[in-house]
């Protein structure tokens, strides 16, 4: 009898542990603990600029480049007009590569992170980023097969001249 129920707990453990990871409640960088690396989460408030990308079914985004300044809170309004499922995920390039391949093999995973927008087609959403390390924030969608397809891009922040710049 100890046996079936140290096996049933083991069981719905597993289950769990399965059915959290499903749902895109796993570590593995996306956002959580690489946000020092790409920043943080901006306050909308304090955003100091509005910028519209575009996502299409020619795996693309548009822009794909983008200029901001270190410390600068960047509202993006991001628009899905292609016909099938984008998202926009804000990371650095080891992070995109490694969750990009883990959604390949759960295409179904949901998320609700920061540092990202999943969107129907025909719908927009928005991210609001507050740059805080001057150098290259990487972005792409990681649909199965879009990362491969090119439908990535990339956020070059400025260093800021400004003694708060660590702040």
């Amino acid at each position: 009898m100890k046996t079936l129920r140290l096996f049933a707990l083991s069981a719905f453990a597993a289950f769990a542990v399965a059915s959290a990871y499903a749902a895109g409640n796993h570590a593995g960088g996306h956002g959580h603990d690489a946000d020092a690396a790409i920043g943080k989460p901006g306050v909308a408030s304090k955003a100091t600029r509005t910028i519209k990308i575009d996502m299409t079914d020619n795996m693309r985004f548009t822009p794909a480049n983008i200029d901001v300044k270190q410390n600068e809170t960047v509202r993006f309004i991001v628009r899905n007009s292609g016909k099938i499922k984008h998202e926009l995920v804000l990371g650095t390039e080891k992070e995109l590569k490694e969750h990009y391949e883990v959604m390949k093999k759960n295409p179904e995973m949901e998320h609700a992170d920061p540092n990202m927008v999943t969107l129907d087609p025909g719908k927009t959403g928005e991210v609001v980023w507050q740059f805080t390390k001057a150098g290259r924030v990487d972005f792409a969608c990681l649909q199965p097969g879009h990362y491969d397809a090119g439908m990535k891009g990339a956020v070059n922040v400025a260093r800021s001249s400004s003694k708060h710049a660590a702040e």
